[in-house]
């Protein structure tokens, strides 16, 4: 295989490139996204921090809070932190805001372009292996400060049930059994869902759980938002089943947060 030339133009007719994804199509013709760190201190960049996922008897529950922070500071009240991947998967961000919103653009288009180009669907596994990809690639990075981990689930339909996957900061993937956190309030949150999970949640219960465990969060958490139904602030919640993914709406998790904050001590 001859090196690619310097010089970007269309793709030609049977010219090879190093694999079938669309970010080697990008990398080819040199438009693939790329970030350069100057040498300033990145605590100046937006971080995204808590999201979680949990299982339910027939799906996944998929929930972020809305904060970003840059320092000790508040950047953003109403950052988005969990996507569809696709019809039957949801991915959540955690880290470098930017970036992780880059990444996880890619990874909606290279899923789309791989059902486009081989006419089916990669596995809820083979999604999750080319997302720990895509998290390795970005290790150079992630040693200067710009991390991303986010949180992937979605319905196997091989398996008839939800799963929930989880990464490291290396692209190691965790195939995790009822929840997963990730974020500076991770760990809050995780101590909340391992008291409050249970294998027969309906999916109010589900949804009520996922939003209690990122008010527990917030309440220990100083960079994690909790909902602010004043300011018309709430989580971003994704429910994902066999029929697909359903993002709630405010108006449908207004009553939800009402009752989680009513029932907090």
């Amino acid at each position: 295989m001859t090196a690619p030339s310097s010089e970007v133009g269309p793709l030609r007719l049977g010219e090879q490139i190093p694999d079938g994804s669309f970010l080697s199509v990008l990398t080819h013709r040199g438009e693939a996204p790329s970030w350069e760190p100057g040498s300033g201190s990145t605590g100046d960049l937006p971080e995204a921090t808590t999201v979680l996922a949990l299982t339910w008897s027939d799906g996944v529950v998929m929930a972020g809070d809305r904060r970003a922070t840059a320092g000790n500071l508040i950047a953003h009240r109403r950052v988005r932190k969990v996507y569809p991947a696709d019809d039957h998967s949801a991915v959540a961000i955690s880290g470098t805001a930017g970036m992780a919103v880059e990444l996880i653009k890619l990874f909606q288009t290279e899923l789309e372009h791989y059902e486009k180009i081989e006419g089916n669907r990669l596995s809820l596994d083979g999604k999750a292996n080319f997302l720990a990809r895509m998290i390795r690639g970005n290790l150079a990075l992630a040693f200067q400060g710009l991390i991303v981990i986010p949180l992937f689930c979605g319905y196997d339909h091989d398996q008839s049930t939800g799963r929930l996957f989880s990464f490291d900061v290396v692209g190691g993937t965790y195939d995790e059994l009822h929840y997963a956190t990730t974020g500076s309030g991770g760990m809050e949150a995780r101590a909340f869902l391992k008291s409050a999970w249970r294998d027969d949640l309906a999916p109010d219960e589900a949804v009520a759980t996922a939003v209690e465990a990122l008010v527990a969060a917030a309440e220990e958490d100083a960079a994690t938002g909790g909902p602010d139904p004043r300011r018309g602030i709430f989580p971003n919640v994704l429910v994902v089943t066999e029929a697909g993914v359903a993002e709630l709406t405010d108006d449908e998790l207004e009553p939800i947060v009402d009752q989680v904050l009513a029932g907090r001590p």
